[in-house]
């Protein structure tokens, strides 16, 4: 499933945010984290911060903060405020064919699978994930051979 840059953009800033909770973080280093443009960034956080998940903050030390529930919001909750409620989608016609009817059986698993998993996922289990991860790469880092020169001196 593709989705549009905006939606992408919220995602990753709304995770971000998520990540340092009670944190005002400005909204520049949310963009240069992304490598997007910080007037764009703000212009896509307007939304979230409409439906409550984002709260700002203007002038010196200000930013966005998270406000939402990290347990409870779904990436499916943040698609929705960009993509609009995908499952109300129209359906088309009946297809005539048998070849057709199976093609849209197909795409219409596809689309209750990719809903499905979006429901599923929430913010801290990516956040949680992520820690594991790094956790993981830290601990890896430590028990790396030291270099056999390094061990002689």
């Amino acid at each position: 499933m593709k989705l549009n840059q905006a939606t992408r953009l919220a995602i990753w800033s709304i995770v971000e945010l998520a990540s340092r909770p009670g944190e005002q973080v400005p909204v520049n280093e949310i963009a240069q984290i992304y490598g997007i443009s910080q007037h764009h960034l703000a212009k896509v956080l307007r939304t979230p911060s409409r439906a409550g998940i984002v709260g700002s903050t203007r002038g010196p030390g200000g930013g966005c903060e998270f406000t939402g529930n990290a347990n409870r919001l779904t990436l499916y909750d943040i698609v929705q405020l960009f993509e609009g409620d995908r499952e109300e989608e129209e359906a088309p016609e009946a297809p005539s064919t048998p070849v057709a009817a199976e093609v849209a059986r197909v795409l219409a698993e596809i689309d209750r699978i990719t809903t499905a998993t979006l429901r599923s996922v929430t913010l801290q289990t990516i956040i949680r994930n992520a820690e594991r991860k790094e956790e993981r790469r830290k601990a890896a880092e430590n028990l790396e051979p030291v270099d056999a020169m390094t061990e002689r001196s």
